[in-house]
């Protein structure tokens, strides 16, 4: 009986031991995360998101704008990542992030708002009312990806579900799941429909504060015990790996973790698999050099900006009207938009 014991707690040891080393291969705990992510799919019903949408008696291949085979599993399941659907806020003197915290600013009808990534990236969605207007903003850490739309009456969750290594979100009214990069229904009742995008840009809380400073700033009381002060993802932000297989990677010729912004305007055409209109991206690096870029884009011209007092690009048309547009890291362009 004493040397069952002993050689069980020898497996633990030497488990334990494995583990550790593992996890100091990986660079610590949150890169061995995200690189044994697919572990998870033991413990979670990764079909649930499809099952919703058979149990509306629609054939999830029918009502695809993409291969479903290329819908992969994030990990987490359907809410395993939770949206905040009832948001809190502070203001620039009770927040508990500094001025160099980087933030998603919003304003509608002269009202400012800024999201903070810091609680961005555990929750991804917050559902939010703001100037009036019914609106969830959406990040997705895995690309840098940023979309801010109109929800309506309904509301909007994290699927589980990734395409192209992205942000999978769906419509809690009829389970449609929606592409975050593309903004539009890729499965589900409405597929193929385009969500009304409001302007959105990603820059720090000192400068928003800067330009608004009357603005509010989501609270980190979320009902979610989470560590809002660090980020969860590792070394992933600026490392080369891209964790899920992302396509058309083979002439990317900039790190895949730069930063660009892209715009996208899309037509009535549906190929499988592939966006269809105009699009056009900006390279940050290069217009912080430059300060001004101007492109034909969908039969006009239009200009792209460095906006030295929010440090980013700003996307207008040539009377100076802004663009709505997105940041990414590099690798996200090709696998939507060539």
């Amino acid at each position: 009986m004493n040397r069952v014991i002993k050689l069980s707690l020898g497996m633990v040891s030497l488990l334990g031991l494995i583990l550790t080393i593992s996890i100091l291969q990986a660079g610590g705990w949150d890169n061995f995360k995200l690189r044994y992510f697919h572990l998870t799919s033991y413990l979670h019903n990764q079909e649930r998101e499809l099952e919703d949408i058979r149990a509306q008696k629609l054939n999830p291949n029918e009502s695809s704008r993409i291969d479903l085979n290329e819908l992969l599993n994030g990990g987490p399941p359907k809410d395993g990542i939770p949206s905040i659907d009832n948001p809190q806020f502070d203001n620039a003197s009770t927040t508990p992030f500094d001025q160099q915290e980087t933030v998603i600013g919003v304003v509608v009808n002269g009202e400012a708002k800024a999201y903070p990534l810091g609680i961005m990236n555990w929750h991804e969605i917050v559902n939010d009312t703001l100037g009036g207007v019914n609106l969830s903003v959406s990040y997705c850490p895995l690309c840098d990806t940023i979309l801010v739309f109109e929800r309506n009456n309904t509301t909007y969750g994290v699927s589980g579900k990734l395409y192209q290594s992205c942000l999978v979100m769906y419509d809690r009214a009829d389970d449609t799941l929606y592409s975050q990069p593309w903004g539009m229904g890729i499965v589900g009742k409405a597929v193929n429909r385009n969500l009304v995008r409001i302007l959105t840009v990603k820059t720090t809380l000192g400068n928003w504060l800067k330009q608004y400073p009357d603005s509010q700033i989501l609270a980190t009381d979320t009902g979610y015990n989470r560590d809002y002060q660090r980020y969860p993802y590792g070394t992933y932000y600026t490392d080369k790996r891209i964790i899920f297989p992302v396509r058309n990677q083979q002439n990317l010729t900039r790190h895949p973790k730069a930063i660009i912004s892209y715009i996208w305007e899309s037509d009535t055409l549906t190929p499988k698999n592939n966006f269809s209109g105009a699009s056009y991206q900006f390279d940050h690096q290069q217009l912080q050099k430059t300060k001004q870029q101007i492109v034909e884009f969908n039969g006009r011209q239009i200009k792209a900006i460095w906006d030295n007092q929010l440090e980013t690009v700003i996307v207008q048309e040539m009377d100076g009207m802004i663009i709505p547009s997105s940041t990414a890291f590099a690798f996200v362009y090709p696998a939507y938009f060539d």
